[in-house]
């Protein structure tokens, strides 16, 4: 697993109008995360600045702990969450005592100086927790400011798809697990306002037998109001 921390950007300039991507390699300075996946990366704004935030993830065990049993095994990274500096590479790591277990394929959403973490799986338990937290970064000069706060209107949810669908703040959940062998078949409609983060109930769509009966699925948003589901065969 690779730690170096990549930049996918859209071009489209030219005479044509064509989309390019580009994908540029950014140096990291400070204090930079571990190789890992099942993260999330979210950018926050904040007294006209702006920044990446990095949480959660899995990576595999310390070399000097493996054994030829566990050489392949993998773990919760530590509960830290990583301040990025887009433009100089600047790192930075905080420990927040409200983040005390480690967490991976969960949901994060970002509103101005805000991001919300939603759900996620935890390796050590093996459970996925009715977890929701509200994680506020203030850019302001010389150090950052985090603050964390946890709230009761979590939802117990893993590896689920999240698409936007509007220039406001309002998202749609859908698949995902609510445990190992139970697919989160519901729908959520999320919403982030300068009062907080409310869910509300989405009837769900009807589903088609390869998705009902398919013990996993996969997939991601695929642009404003769409997501795209596929299935093993």
């Amino acid at each position: 697993i690779s730690s170096n921390l990549y930049m996918l950007t859209m071009d489209s300039r030219g005479c044509n109008r064509k989309l390019t991507l580009c994908c540029k390699e950014k140096d990291l300075v400070g204090e930079v995360p571990g190789a890992r996946y099942g993260h999330t990366m979210s950018i926050v704004q904040s007294r006209g600045k702006t920044a990446c935030v990095l949480f959660g993830g899995r990576s595999y065990m310390p070399a000097k702990e493996r054994t030829t049993e566990t050489w392949n095994s993998v773990v919760d990274c530590p509960p830290q969450v990583f301040l990025f500096d887009l433009e100089f590479g600047c790192s930075s790591a905080h420990t927040l005592p409200e983040l005390s277990n480690g967490q991976s394929f969960h949901l994060a959403l970002a509103r101005e100086d805000c991001v919300y973490f939603i759900g996620g799986h935890s390796l050590t338990s093996d459970s996925r927790p009715p977890r929701l937290f509200r994680l506020r970064v203030e850019l302001l000069q010389g150090s950052p400011l985090l603050s964390c706060e946890t709230l009761d209107t979590g939802m117990s949810i893993s590896s689920a798809i999240i698409t936007r669908t509007g220039p406001a703040h309002r998202y749609i959940i859908l698949g995902g697990y609510q445990s190992n062998s139970h697919k989160r078949m519901e729908c959520s409609t999320v919403i982030l306002d300068e009062k907080g983060i409310h869910f509300e109930p989405l009837e769900s769509p009807k589903w088609i037998p390869d998705i009902i009966h398919s013990r996993t699925w996969f997939g991601g948003s695929a642009g404003e109001g769409s997501a795209v589901l596929g299935v093993p065969t």
